[in-house]
């Protein structure tokens, strides 16, 4: 909050933020009642909530306001993960990652380079033969101070990977998610912190549309390669379900085709 400059105006803020990361050392697994108690009364206090509101300016969890809300079912004995508790937790990624799994009685295999897009070197040859790439971008990321570089460098990474000679005749599937984060933050942060040439409404179709272009645009091969767009929310069941389902209409449609079934 000092690095912030907000004052901190009632004298408990202090004194139970400093009980706080006392008590947090000896409750690494557990949610005391005391532990709940101060946890509660900071995330309510005014000044803590000042400095949540300015979260753009340091790295916070996208999920910190979820979880912090909802702390007296989540520090009950009895308390138990919820699908959506999963879904909004989060696991940095710091190497390549395989999965198998099946879907609709196809086999897929999953590989998750995330965790290392900055060295291309290490994971680029994990994509020869590959169906498809599936590239994520946050929508929501696009004011954060800490990563003011991060469209530029995503934009660059996809860039690099849809005009690779590698996937000349690989589908590139760009998935632009937190949409749900990203609605909340335009009413209140105008694009034109990332994109200060952008000149339309703050409208979540009209700003979602215009960085989908500046995607999109970037494919060299336009006449023969096809960028397969999707506005995904991670958390929303429903929507990942049928954005996946298009996905894989798409890689079928790619199979068939390559064994001569489709013209």
């Amino acid at each position: 909050m000092k690095v912030l400059k907000i004052d901190i105006t009632r004298s408990h803020t202090k004194t139970d933020a400093e009980d706080f990361l006392k008590l947090i050392q000896d409750c690494l697994d557990d949610i005391t009642p005391e532990l709940k108690k101060l946890m509660k009364r900071l995330w309510n206090d005014p000044d803590v909530q000042k400095c949540f509101n300015r979260s753009r300016e340091y790295q916070l969890m996208d999920s910190t306001a979820y979880y912090l809300d909802d702390l007296d079912r989540l520090a009950k004995d009895s308390y138990l993960p919820t699908e959506q508790d999963i879904l909004r937790s989060r696991v940095e990624t710091t190497a390549i990652k395989e999965t198998d799994f099946e879907y609709k009685g196809l086999q897929f295999k999953m590989i998750d380079v995330g965790g290392q897009r900055s060295e291309r070197r290490k994971w680029i040859h994990c994509f020869e033969n590959v169906t498809a790439v599936i590239f994520c971008a946050a929508l929501s990321a696009y004011d954060l101070v800490l990563q003011e570089d991060y469209f530029t460098e995503s934009l660059n990474l996809f860039d690099s990977v849809c005009n690779n000679q590698w996937f000349k005749k690989t589908s590139i599937i760009l998935f632009l998610n937190k949409t749900d984060i990203f609605k909340v933050k335009i009413k209140k942060s105008p694009i034109t912190i990332c994109f200060p040439e952008y000149n339309g409404t703050n409208s979540f179709e009209e700003t979602s549309c215009y960085i989908q272009k500046k995607f999109v645009s970037l494919n060299n091969n336009g006449k023969e390669k096809t960028i397969y767009s999707h506005f995904t929310c991670a958390t929303d069941t429903e929507n990942i379900v049928f954005v996946f389902a298009a996905v894989t209409d798409v890689i079928l449609q790619k199979n068939i085709k390559e064994h001569g079934l489709l013209f």
